[in-house]
This record gives C-alpha cells, structure tokens and sequence, in this order.
C-alpha cells in the first residue's frame, strides 16, 4: 500500500519546504518553544534518547534540561504534572509513548484535565496538550499498538485531534497550544516516514473542521489518520473500474465537523467509515448514528463500516494486517453499496 499524497486546501504562502511527519512535528515544536516561553515537552525517553519514535531529537540540545524534561516511566505522575502546570500559566505538551499506555495516565486525562474547568465554576482553564501515537502495522503487538482516540472523543471538556497528513502535523500543534483547554494529539506511528510539504513560515491550522481530500460523486468514504491513506489508495482502484470515491479526512474527532460528511452524502447518498478503532462502541458507531439522526433520508443504501477486527492486535505479521482495515476490504465495502 502506498502512502498517497492527499488533496490540501491552499497554503497561505508561496514558499515551501519538504519534510516528514516526524520532522514536521519535531519543528512544529521547535517553532512553538521559539515563539512561547512558556512552551515545554516532558515525556519518557523525548531527551537524551531524542523520543522513542525520534520526534523530538535535538530539542535537548536546544533547549536544554528545563524546557526538555525526561520523565521517570510514571504517565499518571507527569501528566498530572502536566495539568498542574497548566493551571499555573505554563503551556506543557505532555508525549505518551503510545496510546496504550495512556491508560496509566486516564484518570489524570479524564478526572481532572476534562473537568476542572466545570467543576471549577468556569475559574480555571487547563491549557495542555498530549501527543501519543496510535495505530497497528509496525508489529509492536497489544500492547503497543491500539487506536483508542475513540475512546477519548466520548469524553467532554476534551479536544481529540488526528492529523493525518504532513501539512497538518506542522499547523495543528500551534493551534492547539493557543487552545485554553485540553487538546490530545494522536498520531499515527506509521506515518512518521510520510514526506508532504509545509509552509516555510508557520502558521496555525483550524483543528475543528473535516476536509474534502479527494471529490467524488457516487460514494462518501470517511476516515481520518493511516486509514485516510488508505482509503485514498482505495480511491484510485476504485476509479479504475468507473467508481468516483469522495474522501473524507475527519481530523477531529472531538469536536465531530458533521456538516462536512452530511454535505457529502447528500451528494453521494451511500457512505462507507474506515475506522482502525474496533467496531462496538467506536467512533465508527457514532459516526453512523448522525448520520441515521440527520441524513437519514439523503440514503440510498445501508452504511457500511470498515474496523480493525475485535481481537487484541496480534504480532505476527500476516495476522495484524488481516486484523486490521485494509485497501481490498474498504474496495470491497464500497462495491457491496453499488
């Protein structure tokens, strides 16, 4: 499967630059601790070791110890202190391994970044950003290789963002660190090698609204993060045999951009959601459910779902690709609309 470069809204300036994901959101950081003295990472192993996906190497070096904080391998002790941070006036973006592990750190996300701004009257705001990676395919097994952004959208007082292309990776960052509440960054491991271009100045990008990633008239495909490419590659097989396939690349998941995909499909009246999520209780699920609530009618035919398979993600190659969605099944959804 090959990583396509998707449709992008117009830069904002006429000169660009060549990056990863990875470098992009290695400098997206690098601009913000410029910019915002209050700007710090803490995370495990994102010093010395430069991050255990490489993200932030050679921010210590830049930085130094106070700004790049190793963290002792405790995500509830230094996400809490992330939040205290935060409600003192600093703008800490907090990097969790992965997202499996944010689990240690829930209660912390949860019981009190979500709700000190309610439980507070409205006095206290808790300005904090959380970078993990999410998603399968590098053979890291269950522990380390879930999509549970999902799980996190159901929570209020939470932002829940998937940027899922280089141009993203290098904007969004910026607008989340300006948000006055909790804003989580879920980034997909597989697409840290992914090349795109970005402004060679940078600038905020709307973390709130879905895009058009590639137009088509007979079937709406939603998605967001690895799947998007995925789904684009579907795209083009698809337009092969005369099937125009409209992307759809969610970006939020907290806040859901409904207009977007409802606009869709009432263009294409068949929808089709890509989700590496499991299928019970997903963000799929959620999806379908506003669409039955507010396009019912605009249908032409059953919603179909494409999810990762509800087992705990295998290592063996073979298995964690047959368990996860995949070009030939997104192909396969859509054709069983038409």
């Amino acid at each position: 499967m090959t990583l396509l470069t998707p449709v992008l809204e117009p830069m904002r300036v006429a000169e660009l630059r060549t990056l990863t994901y990875r470098e992009a959101m290695r400098e997206a950081m690098r601009d913000a601790m410029r910019r915002d003295d209050r700007v710090f990472l803490m995370g495990e192993d994102v010093g010395r070791y430069g991050g255990c996906f490489a993200v932030s190497m050679g921010l210590l070096e830049a930085f130094g110890p106070q700004r790049i904080i190793d963290t002792p391998l405790s995500e509830s002790a230094f996400t809490g202190a992330g939040i205290g941070a935060a409600l003192n006036g600093m703008r800490p973006i907090v990097e969790v391994m992965t997202c499996n592990f944010s689990l240690l750190a829930a209660d912390q996300i949860m019981n009190n970044a979500a709700t000190l701004l309610h439980m507070s009257g409205g006095q206290f705001n808790v300005p904090l950003v959380i970078r993990m990676s999410t998603g399968g395919g590098k053979q890291l097994a269950a522990q380390h290789s879930h999509s549970l952004e999902g799980w996190y959208a159901h929570i209020p007082g939470l932002k829940v963002i998937v940027p899922a292309t280089v141009e993203d990776a290098y904007g969004m960052l910026w607008t989340a660190l300006e948000d006055p509440d909790p804003v989580l960054i879920f980034e997909n491991s597989l697409l840290y090698n992914l090349r795109g271009e970005v402004p060679l100045e940078p600038a905020p990008i709307d973390i709130d609204t879905a895009r058009v990633r590639r137009p088509g008239d007979d079937v709406t495909i939603i998605t967001y993060g690895m799947s998007l490419h995925k789904s684009l590659t579907a795209a083009e097989t698809l337009a092969e045999a005369g099937i125009e396939a409209e992307v759809i690349d969610l970006r939020s998941l907290r806040p859901l951009d409904d207009a977007t995909y409802i606009n869709s499909i009432a263009k294409t009246h068949r929808a089709v959601i890509v989700d590496e999520g499991w299928r019970s209780g997903s963000i799929s699920a959620e999806i379908m459910a506003r669409i039955v609530e507010q396009a019912f009618y605009e249908l032409d035919a059953p919603i179909a779902r494409v999810c990762t398979e509800e087992v705990p993600l295998p290592y063996a190659k073979h298995l964690e690709e047959a368990a996860l969605p995949q070009l030939e099944k997104i192909v396969t959804a859509v054709k069983s609309l038409l």
